[in-house]
């Protein structure tokens, strides 16, 4: 069993199509089935079922996929790991940021870790976590900052930065701005900026207002660009579902005092659990955990509460 074959096969196998696979790896189609074939015959199992669609791995397939992408990443921590020796405090860290993570603190790290580590380069993706995890997982991104929901997926290590609370908010013209307390049913005929269904924020919105006998909650729009749901709430009569601390710091919004809507949730940082964690990421993460307890330590107890 050839390494190569391994890498062949993990291409075949994300794409599900012989063909797309030999263009990414700009091979020809006959060679690629002969890498295949020679995995199979080395394993003595078939790794694929070709249907209609293209090639479906066989449950052996799933199996050598997992232990494949296990070793592509070993690999690539040896080859990191060697690499880091070499050069000392250099590297490279790819960060995903989560959208309600509050990126105050991430730009904070960020920046005293630049300030002080003239050799290192980073690259930051901000998205939800049903991209930025599965990129993790994939070793396309050496660590996430964001809201864990209760506990990390498996394969990923947790390490707790602070509490936050998601609250519904208006704008300072709504018809509910200024209340000090807003029963819950007084959201069931109003319209919400959302984000995309399958999201943490949304099931929870949904499953407190069925809960208490209400209607879903009616989208007027969604997306996944929070700043845009932050900025549609503050400029029209939609309402939004967000962080507290990111609604206080965008300015032209209100928290909206609704106690049932009042959900309190751990922001933290994941990384892969793996024997070999980079100087620079573990960098990243003390420099991030230091700069998060000294800020919230000089919050105020009202706006964390």
């Amino acid at each position: 069993m050839e390494l190569r074959d391994l890498e062949y096969f993990v291409v075949v196998a994300e794409h599900g199509n012989l063909g797309r696979a030999a263009d990414q790896l700009g091979l020809g189609q006959p060679a690629l089935s002969k890498s295949l074939k020679r995995l199979e015959d080395a394993l003595e199992v078939r790794l694929f079922r070709r249907n209609a669609n293209g090639m479906e791995l066989t449950a052996e397939g799933s199996l050598l996929l997992s232990r494949a992408r296990d070793l592509r990443h070993s690999l690539r921590n040896v080859a990191r790991e060697v690499s880091d020796v070499s050069r000392g405090h250099a590297g490279h860290i790819k960060i995903g940021v989560g959208p309600n993570a509050n990126d105050q603190f991430v730009l904070a790290a960020i920046t005293e870790l630049l300030g002080t580590e003239s050799r290192i380069t980073m690259e930051v993706l901000v998205s939800d976590q049903d991209e930025i995890i599965p990129a993790l997982h994939r070793g396309e991104i050496d660590v996430v900052v964001n809201l864990v929901y209760p506990k990390p997926p498996a394969g990923l290590a947790y390490i707790r930065l602070r509490e936050d609370e998601c609250v519904p908010c208006c704008g300072l013209n709504h018809r509910l701005a200024g209340r000090a307390h807003v029963p819950l049913s007084e959201l069931n005929t109003e319209r919400w900026a959302l984000g995309e269904p399958g999201l943490p924020t949304n099931q929870i919105l949904h499953e407190v207002l069925r809960d208490h006998g209400l209607d879903p909650p009616r989208a007027a729009l969604q997306t996944r660009l929070l700043s845009l749901r932050l900025q549609a709430a503050a400029s029209s009569n939609l309402l939004v579902y967000t962080s507290k601390a990111i609604a206080l710091r965008f300015g032209a919004l209100q928290v909206l005092p609704v106690g049932e809507l009042r959900w309190q949730r751990a922001v933290g940082v994941l990384h892969r659990k793996e024997p070999y964690l980079s100087p620079t990421v573990r960098r990243f993460i003390d420099t991030l955990t230091k700069v998060t307890s000294a800020a919230t330590a000089d919050v105020p107890t009202a706006v964390l509460s």
